[in-house]
């Protein structure tokens, strides 16, 4: 992301990071020394991981600190392999005695079940140069600058013509990471750091209140919008839910904000997920290389991007990630795979592996998004008569095995391609299938989130109000 002129200032008493947290080279020692202990304990082969992670917060309300908080932690965790039976130990004594712990998982594998898929990456595939992603910030937040970042926003909330109370502003900011090892030769590591600040206002009185919020959220402090500007984007949006309507069950156009957006793509990437497609417990298991969006449609998933909240240059099994098109022209081009689901579906990884460090690796995404159409949201919805624009959604009424939608949503009512009214207490309801080839994207992107989409505008669907 690129620096703005709406940018949070970083405080003059902000300080670099600690530098023990940022020297892995004894979470790397440890990591080898695990590697080589279950060699000599029998394994056949074994990775261990080390992840590190320190975040602190403040929370503020009515211009009082509710809560400041640090936590700093090591965790490290084995895998072990004979045959092809694995089993996985960990450990957040980093002190630990290696060889028991080794021999300790050695034990547990010889007992497990085979797995015809389990094993370490192909060394091929292993990553071998690391780009640098500017993903550590020079400078990170006192205790001090975070809690005037979260005064800051909440005082901008209150200022909102219409809010009546706040209901607590934050900062924070973090530090993350991890270390693999594995006996196959491979070692590399990284860290993020991570900042953020968010709002969330109240207006009105009793029954009619209304809340909404606002947050932003980077790697970097200039990064960040200014506190200011999310404290005034949770005001208005709060103010705006004020005197809702209801509206009559119906069949309506409907839009979908940024905000919310992105989990369209969220839904999409789940069920194209290998361990559901293994599993056939996806309603796309069939639709490999068919075409379910508009031929304009891209969704990318790209963890080598600059400054990325997910960018990585390896994933949990030293695999080399890159950037991949899971939706290209439209059509379904990949599933996430790690080496295990890529195995049991005769394909190869796509270096997309996750793991903690008492699991074994599953697949997951890095940074998604939907790519920007070419009109604005105004043109996007320029020709809706009745449609229904969604700026939030409630519970989680989504089947990813039949594919089957229904959410609860707020947001506001369309007429003539304006917004006019509130509207809340309704449900919107159809399938994904049916979603995903109305979708059309505006050229509203911005990298805001783990998973960004533009505004979006979908066909028909089910608007249950009274």
């Amino acid at each position: 992301m690129n620096s703005s002129p709406n940018a949070a200032t970083p405080n003059v008493t902000s300080k670099a990071p600690a530098a023990d947290l940022l020297d892995q080279s004894a979470l790397s020692a440890l990591a080898q020394r695990l590697v080589e202990a279950a060699k000599r304990a029998g394994a056949d082969a074994a990775d261990a991981v080390a992840v590190r992670g320190m975040s602190q917060g403040v929370d503020i309300r009515d211009g009082q600190v509710e809560e400041s908080e640090r936590s700093e932690g090591d965790d490290v965790g084995l895998r072990v392999f004979v045959g092809r039976r694995q089993a996985v130990v960990s450990t957040n004594d980093i002190a630990a005695d290696v060889a028991k712990l080794a021999e300790r998982a050695v034990a547990m594998a010889k007992i497990a079940p085979d797995d015809p898929y389990v094993g370490l990456a192909d060394p091929d595939l292993l990553a071998k140069n690391f780009a640098n992603l500017d993903l550590i910030d020079a400078a990170m937040p006192s205790t001090a600058e975070l809690e005037r970042r979260a005064r800051a926003a909440e005082a901008a909330a209150l200022a909102v013509k219409g809010v009546t109370k706040s209901n607590g502003a934050s900062a924070s900011c973090g530090i993350g990471g991890m270390v693999l090892v594995t006996s196959t030769g491979f070692h590399g590591s990284y860290l993020r750091s991570s900042q953020s600040i968010s709002m969330t206002a109240i207006a009105g009185e009793g029954t009619g209140m209304e809340r909404d919020y606002d947050f932003t959220s980077a790697l970097h402090a200039s990064d960040l919008l200014a506190p200011e500007v999310v404290g005034k984007g949770a005001g208005e949006r709060t103010v705006a839910r004020l005197n809702p309507k209801k509206v009559s069950t119906q069949k309506a156009q409907v839009v979908f904000d940024p905000r919310v957006a992105g989990s369209l793509v969220g839904y999409l990437v789940g069920a194209a997920n290998g361990a559901s497609i293994a599993r056939k417990a996806s309603f796309l298991k069939d639709k490999l290389g068919q075409q379910l969006f508009d031929a304009g449609v891209q969704i990318i998933d790209d963890p080598l991007r600059v400054r990325g909240l997910r960018s990585q240059a390896f994933d949990a099994e030293g695999v080399a990630t890159k950037k991949t098109a899971i939706v290209e022209n439209g059509v379904l081009s990949t599933w996430l795979l790690d080496c295990a689901t890529a195995r049991e579906l005769g394909l190869k990884t796509t270096g997309h592996a996750h793991r903690g460090v008492s699991s074994s690796p599953s697949p997951g995404a890095y940074n998604l998004h939907l790519a920007a159409g070419r009109m604005t949201p105004k043109e996007l919805m320029s020709d809706i008569k009745q449609g229904f624009y969604v700026t939030d959604l409630i519970g989680s009424g989504v089947n990813g095995v039949t594919g089957d939608y229904s959410r609860g949503a707020a947001g506001f009512w369309i007429e003539n391609g304006e917004l006019t009214y509130a509207v809340s207490e309704v449900t919107i309801a159809g399938h994904l299938l049916d979603i995903f080839k109305s979708m059309a994207p505006a050229n509203d992107l911005t990298f805001r989130y783990g998973v960004n989409a533009p505004t979006v505008r979908l066909g028909e669907m089910t608007v249950a109000g009274r």
